[in-house]
C-alpha cells in the first residue's frame, strides 16, 4: 500500500496533506461515480517561456535502444486468443485509485498524470479518472470499463491488486503500484521504488572483497532488506561479515550497535594495549599511549561498510550512535538505501560522503518545481511514478501499437526507456531501473559513479 510521501512505496510514515484543489488539463476526461470535468484554464497558466518542455523526440528521449527481437509470449501464462491479441490499444486510459485517501496520494497522482500530459504535449490521448470507495466499487468499475486493448492505471495496493488478475484473458494490462512482487504476473505490471533493484546496484558498485554489515530496524521495511540481501551478496564479489537489528522505539538500538561492531572487544584491546605501553615507559611509547589516549577503542573493525536501511526521525538518531560507539565512518563507509533521498538527511553530520543507490535530484528538478508552482504543494518522491508511464503510454500510441506489439515491448528486458527516476524497462513484470551511486556531501547527494 501506498503510504509514504517521502519514501519507497510499503515505509511506514504516513504523510498528510492539506486538501490541494485538483485542476484538469483540457484534454483530460474526468469519471467517477458522478462525472465531473475540470478545464484547464490557459490565463492562469504558470509554467511559461522556458519553462514549457518542447514536445520529446519520442524515439530518443522516451525509450533508447529498442531491442528487435520479439519474443513469445507463454501460453500457460496469458491464454489470451489471437483476436484480442491484434485489437488496438484503446486510447482512453483508465486510472483507478482510492477515493478514502489520507495520505493524499491518490491526487497527487492525478495532478502529475495531468502535468506529464501537459508538459509531453500529448494529443488524442484521454485519461478518465474513477475513484473507488472498496473492492466491490473497484470491481464494478473495471468491469464497466474494461475492454481488449484496454489499460489500467491502478491499484494502490497489493489486496486489490490482486483481485485484477481474473480480468487479463480479457485483454487488461493493469500497471499497478503494489510492492508486493509475488503480483507481478501475466497481465499486472508493477511500478514502484523495490529495494532489491536498490541493492544490486550497491553490490555492483562495491570494490572487490569488500566486508559487510548491516544494522537494520525490526519493521516491515527492515525485514524486506534482510530477506534480501544474502541472495545478492551471494553473486556478487562481497561478502556479509555481521549483521544486527533494533527495535523501532530504539529501545536496543545502543546494545544492538555495540554487538555489531565488537565495542567491548575492541575496548578491551585497547586498554590491554594502553596498560603494555605504560609498563614500558620509554619515550616511543609513551608517544604512542598520547595517541591512543585520543581513542576509546581500537579500529580494527572487521567489516567495510555498514547498511543502514532505515528512514525518518530514527536514522538521524541511529547514525550519530555509530560514531559515538567509535565506528569510524572514515574508516568504514555508511550505506542507505532509497529510503535516505531526501534533503533531510543530506546535512546530517555523521552521514556526510555516505553513499546510497538513486538518481540526481537534477533529474526530477522541473518537474519538482513545475507542481509545487501549479499545485501549491511540495511534490511527494512516490509521485515521480506515473510520470513515467505517461511517456511510455506515449511511444505505445505513437507507433499505433496492438496490444501483442505492447507485451513484446514490455515483456522484453532489452528494451530501456529513459525516466526522470531513471532508465527503466520491465522484468518478469517488475520495474527495474538503472540506478546511480549518490554521495551526500554538503547538503547534496552528488553522482559519484
Amino acid at each position: 500500500m501506498l503510504i509514504s510521501s517521502r519514501f519507497p512505496i510499503g515505509v511506514d510514515t504516513i504523510y498528510r496533506p492539506g486538501f490541494i484543489k485538483f485542476i484538469f488539463i483540457f484534454f483530460i476526461f474526468i469519471n467517477s461515480c458522478t462525472s465531473i470535468n475540470y478545464p484547464f484554464n490557459k490565463d492562469d497558466e504558470i509554467i511559461k517561456g522556458d519553462n514549457i518542455k518542447k514536445k520529446a523526440n519520442i524515439d530518443q528521449d522516451i525509450i533508447k535502444k529498442p531491442s528487435e527481437q520479439k519474443i513469445t509470449l507463454e501460453p500457460e501464462k496469458l491464454n489470451i486468443s489471437d483476436n484480442i491479441m491484434n485489437q488496438n490499444i484503446d486510447k482512453t486510459i483508465s486510472i483507478i485509485l482510492p477515493q478514502n485517501d489520507d495520505t493524499g496520494i491518490s491526487e497527487q497522482f492525478v495532478n502529475v498524470t495531468e502535468l506529464a500530459i501537459y508538459n509531453k504535449k500529448l494529443k488524442d490521448i484521454s485519461f478518465d479518472i474513477n475513484l473507488y470507495t472498496n473492492s466491490d466499487d473497484l470491481i464494478n468499475i473495471v468491469e464497466t470499463k474494461i475492454k481488449p486493448g484496454k489499460i489500467f492505471v491502478g491499484p494502490l495496493d497489493s489486496a486489490q491488486t490482486k483481485l485484477m488478475h481474473k480480468y487479463c484473458n480479457e485483454g487488461a494490462i493493469f500497471f499497478s503500484f503494489s510492492s508486493n512482487t509475488e503480483l507481478a504476473k501475466e497481465c499486472v505490471f508493477l511500478v514502484n521504488f523495490f529495494p532489491k533493484n536498490e541493492l544490486e546496484t550497491l553490490f555492483n558498485y562495491f570494490p572487490l572483497e569488500s566486508k559487510i554489515a548491516i544494522l537494520y530496524p525490526e519493521n516491515s521495511y527492515g525485514y524486506k532488506i534482510n530477506n534480501l540481501i544474502d541472495e545478492i551478496a551471494d553473486k556478487s564479489n562481497s561478502v556479509i561479515i555481521n549483521r544486527a537489528s533494533y527495535k523501532t522505539d530504539l529501545s536496543n538500538v545502543r546494545d544492538s550497535i555495540k554487538e555489531l561492531g565488537k565495542y567491548e572487544l575492541r575496548k578491551y584491546e585497547l586498554d590491554r594495549q594502553k596498560k603494555l605501553l605504560t609498563k614500558k615507559g620509554d619515550v616511543k611509547s609513551i608517544k604512542r599511549l598520547k595517541k591512543l589516549e585520543k581513542f576509546q577503542t581500537t579500529k580494527d573493525f572487521e567489516f567495510t561498510h555498514i547498511i543502514l536501511p532505515d528512514y525518518g526521525l530514527r536514522l538521524l538518531q541511529v547514525a550519530p550512535l555509530l560514531a559515538y560507539y567509535d565506528i569510524d565512518p572514515n574508516i568504514v563507509k555508511f550505506v542507505g538505501t532509497g529510503v535516505w533521498d531526501d534533503q533531510v538527511f543530506f546535512t546530517e553530520p555523521s552521514l556526510q560522503n555516505a553513499i546510497f543507490p538513486g538518481v540526481e535530484i537534477s533529474k526530477r528538478k522541473q518537474l519538482i518545481k513545475d507542481y509545487s508552482k501549479i499545485y501549491q504543494s511540495k511534490l511527494m518522491r512516490t509521485s515521480t511514478l506515473p510520470y513515467d508511464l505517461i511517456g511510455l503510454f506515449s511511444y505505445m500510441y505513437d507507433n499505433k501499437m496492438t496490444l501483442s506489439d505492447f507485451y513484446d515491448l514490455l515483456k522484453n528486458d532489452k528494451n530501456k526507456f529513459d525516466g526522470i527516476d531513471g532508465g527503466f524497462y520491465f522484468q518478469n513484470n517488475i520495474i527495474e531501473r538503472t540506478l546511480s551511486i549518490l554521495k551526500i556531501e554538503n547538503g547534496k547527494a552528488k553522482k559519484i559513479n
